[in-house]
């Protein structure tokens, strides 16, 4: 049986033409600087967004991580959405790394308003409050199924920010996702935000990586950062090769997982036994089973039948689109979730 694997775009393998790339990149100790090809990777990056520099890291965590702990002081208080992966699956790290708090915002579908985060900072001159530094944003939200900021949005609250001595970074682990759906362009994002991490081994299928982008100043620091995080690695290119690969071959492709996504969508809206489905942007397909169908059930069931997802809350399953679905294996999920009873 071929599995179908929608539990996350995590889960995607290196191409062969992204292998062929990785095994013949020019590499060399990336700790000194000297590995060629996480410097290309680096600079592409920045160049896109139209930033000064960016700093390659093992994980979307640690980018994130990294720029949370060089925008505050121990103290500080980072605002975001109540949904934000900052906030939901990073370990605490916001307080453990940086020793900041959260103002949480109930936001839309893990979007925040420029109203809402004016509303969410703190008097700088109570000295009861924490203080307000950081305001992060998250294009597309996971936990929003995979929802998208129209970009007049982000320019309020770039407004909002600058008005208020607030730094403003966006978490955009799928940020390419957002940019394909929107027809956004990239150095748009550069010039309203101060840091910016994207991720490469989600729907891009990178094997690993993400890259923090900002200004030569702040990179500098992030590196150092990075390093005490241990997040220092030697002959990286191997791994920084895939992650050009990607950005050079894999974005546009992107489109075929929102389409595939979006069919799953009108099957699953068909059904009478699902509840609700959060409206489909970009590759992610969030779905409400009805109170008599056990979603743990469900999410066994289709493992049985070669599907697998997971549970997101109580009746609640998530699907994630992404390289490795064909055509084919949307329409072998369709025709089973048409039997959900």
């Amino acid at each position: 049986m071929e599995w179908i694997d929608l539990r996350s775009d995590t889960v995607t393998k290196p191409t062969k033409a992204m292998q062929e790339a990785m095994w013949e990149a020019p590499v060399g100790d990336d700790v000194f600087g000297e590995d060629p090809t996480v410097n290309k990777l680096e600079e592409a990056a920045a160049r896109m967004f139209g930033m000064e520099a960016g700093l390659f890291c093992p994980s979307g965590t640690m980018t994130n991580q990294i720029a949370i702990k060089m925008h505050t002081q121990p103290g500080d208080e980072v605002i975001c959405d109540e949904l934000s992966h900052v906030y939901q699956y990073e370990g605490g790290g916001i307080a453990f790394n940086s020793g900041a708090s959260v103002r949480l915002l109930q936001g839309n579908r893990g979007r925040v308003t420029a109203t809402q985060v004016a509303e969410g900072i703190n008097n700088k001159e109570d000295i009861h409050k924490a203080l307000s530094s950081l305001v992060v944003l998250e294009n597309t939200s996971n936990r929003g199924g995979g929802s998208c900021y129209n970009l007049a949005e982000i320019e309020a609250i770039k407004e909002v920010c600058t008005s208020n001595g607030l730094i403003l970074h966006l978490d955009g682990a799928r940020l390419f996702n957002a940019l394909v759906e929107k027809q956004q362009q990239a150095n748009d994002y550069g010039r309203l935000f101060d840091s910016i991490s994207i991720c490469l081994s989600k729907g891009l299928g990178a094997p690993v990586g993400s890259v923090l982008l900002g200004t030569k100043e702040k990179i500098k620091k992030a590196r150092r950062i990075r390093k005490a995080f241990g997040g220092g690695m030697r002959q990286a290119g191997i791994i920084a090769a895939a992650g050009l690969y990607a950005l050079e071959n894999h974005i546009e492709r992107l489109a075929v997982d929102h389409q595939h996504a979006k069919l799953i969508e009108a099957a699953l809206l068909s059904n009478p036994n699902v509840e609700t489905v959060l409206p489909v942007e970009t590759n992610i397909v969030i779905f409400r089973v009805k109170d008599h169908i056990n979603a743990e059930q469900l999410v066994l069931q289709l493992k049985e039948k070669g599907i697998l997802c997971f549970t997101m809350g109580k009746q609640q399953i998530r699907f994630v689109l992404h390289l490795d679905v064909s055509e084919a294996m949307v329409q072998r999920c369709i025709d089973l979730l048409q039997k959900i009873s």
